[in-house]
């Protein structure tokens, strides 16, 4: 894997969105062939899971990812509310209701896993609903903001459209909030190489319950790309009470999914 352009830079910007679908196709392609390796990732306790997609896409997004949990034990739904459009008033009221009626019905706290968009709304209904939520995993979320001005790629000025200009103030403190350690364990899944959202939007804080994880993927490609898989099995197996911060694995060669980060502790 070649370096990535300069953090940044508008050449950065343009060379990685113009590139995003085909970097996409590359993660499916990688999926193929690792699929063998990837039935040896971690399994855990089975525990509800509720996935939602990123901004303007529908449960068809997360159909690989689905299908792949599922497959490992866990009893895992979509959001089955259409095409993700924001915030809108039945996002807000419908959602905790959700994850109220898995835990209720699995007897056991949800894990959220948000893609995008749909990380942002993970980590709310965390704050909302602390009690029904066991961890979050957001892939390629940019729930905080950038350094040096800020994130301005294209998701981000979509995601602040959807605020009047009256209330703006109000939706940066919220971001601000979302972006401080949530009461339960979460993990952000992020991309150097994401082509729609600044990567450096979706660091949190890390702390003992949360953690950051690098990958290769496209932000198109993260709901099937293997590395991605291989950490939301990771994180969804991590016993309730005894979550740790992820850790690279390195046998069969899996480290090679990963990029050389000095942060990504091998395992």
């Amino acid at each position: 894997m070649t370096a990535a352009p300069r953090t940044g830079t508008p050449r950065r910007r343009t060379l990685l969105a113009a590139t995003e679908p085909m970097r996409a196709l590359a993660s499916a392609g990688a999926l193929a062939a690792g699929f063998p390796l990837l039935r040896l990732a971690p399994r855990g306790e089975p525990h509800p899971v509720l996935v939602l997609p990123g901004l303007m896409a529908s449960d068809v997004s997360t159909g690989t990812l689905r299908r792949w949990l599922r497959g490992l034990g866990y009893p895992v739904v979509g959001w089955e509310l259409g095409r993700n459009r924001g915030p809108t008033q039945e996002v807000v009221d419908v959602l905790p209701t959700v994850v109220k009626r898995l835990a209720d019905e699995h007897g056991s706290p949800v894990s959220i896993v948000g893609q995008s968009l749909g990380g942002i709304f993970a980590r709310r209904l965390a704050l909302r609903t602390p009690d029904e939520v066991r961890q979050v995993v957001t892939l390629g979320s940019p729930f905080g903001l950038a350094p040096r001005g800020g994130d301005d790629s294209a998701a981000a000025r979509l995601y602040r459209s959807y605020a009047p200009t009256h209330a703006r103030g109000r939706a940066t403190r919220g971001r601000e909030r979302i972006a401080r350690p949530l009461p339960v364990p979460s993990t952000s899944v992020y991309s150097r190489w994401d082509g729609v959202v600044d990567w450096r939007a979706c660091l949190q804080q890390v702390t003992p319950t949360s953690d950051n994880v690098a990958v290769h993927a496209s932000h198109l490609g993260m709901g099937f790309d293997p590395a991605v898989l291989w950490v939301v099995a990771d994180r969804l197996a991590q016993p309730k009470d005894g979550w740790r911060p992820f850790r690279r694995p390195t046998r069969f060669g899996l480290a090679a999914l990963f990029p050389d980060d000095p942060d990504q502790r091998p395992a």
